[in-house]
């Protein structure tokens, strides 16, 4: 499930952000500032950053500010993978005239893990596991270790037939009769998920179809898979060697 852990780097992401501002300003005049920050914005990436510091766009859903006292304010910043939340902070000092700086940062969300329904912590899982160990109790490790197929929940999913599965495992590319089911309103390059009639993930792939062009058709390449996830054997072969020529 490693080979799938992309979808959820580059998810959208939510914070829970302490901003110190260095000179107090009115919360009337705080809140206008962040709303004029919501929506697509221009940010260059902070001096000690990972990237390369050129100018990128990048989307922020909503910022709402859950408290402030002057000098500090607490906010919860809904945005797009790979807005640095420290350049926002000073970017929204710099707007109102008064400086500002990221005090502290808290993630709460990646794709679908949050923090209120199925984050755990290092400490949770070593009891989980020793639990299990020991006490032969499956209870917590059950609990907190979630199946890889949550990482997929954000993209569009084609079920396929029984008979394409094991075809799509040795790299094959997805052809239009192996489809059972489309979900999801999908456009040419989308990356989608592609699952079996039970719900296990197959691979990841990238459409060559829109959801419409693989139900009017009944033939040609639907999804380039990109990543397999299943191991090879899973389920039966569908097709026949050819027999060797005399």
């Amino acid at each position: 499930m490693t080979r799938v852990i992309s979808i959820v780097a580059h998810s959208t992401k939510e914070y829970i952000c302490v901003m110190q501002l260095h000179a107090p300003v009115e919360r009337e005049r705080l809140e206008k500032v962040l709303r004029e920050f919501q929506g697509l914005i221009y940010q260059r990436p902070p001096l000690r950053s990972s990237v390369r510091r050129s100018l990128r766009k990048k989307r922020i859903n909503k910022i709402t500010l859950l408290e402030y006292n002057g000098k500090y304010a607490l906010l919860h910043v809904d945005c797009e993978a790979g807005t640095y939340m420290r350049k926002l902070c000073w970017d929204v000092g710099l707007v109102l005239g008064v400086g500002a700086h990221m005090r502290e940062l808290r993630r709460v969300r990646t794709g679908p893990f949050t923090e209120e329904k199925n984050l755990v912590t290092l400490q949770m899982l070593s009891e989980a596991i020793y639990r299990w160990k020991i006490e032969g109790e499956e209870d917590l490790i059950r609990n907190y270790i979630m199946p890889g197929e949550v990482m997929t929940c954000s993209l569009p999913k084609i079920a396929l037939r029984d008979t394409a599965v094991e075809s799509i495992v040795h790299g094959a590319t997805l052809a239009v009769p192996g489809i059972s089911k489309v979900q999801g309103g999908i456009k040419r390059g989308d990356t989608v998920a592609l699952m079996t009639l039970k719900g296990e993930l197959v691979a990841i792939g990238k459409a060559l179809m829109s959801t419409e062009e693989m139900l009017e058709n009944d033939k040609g390449e639907a999804v380039k898979p990109e990543r397999v996830i299943m191991q090879p054997g899973t389920y039966p072969k569908a097709w026949k060697k050819r027999a060797p020529k005399p």
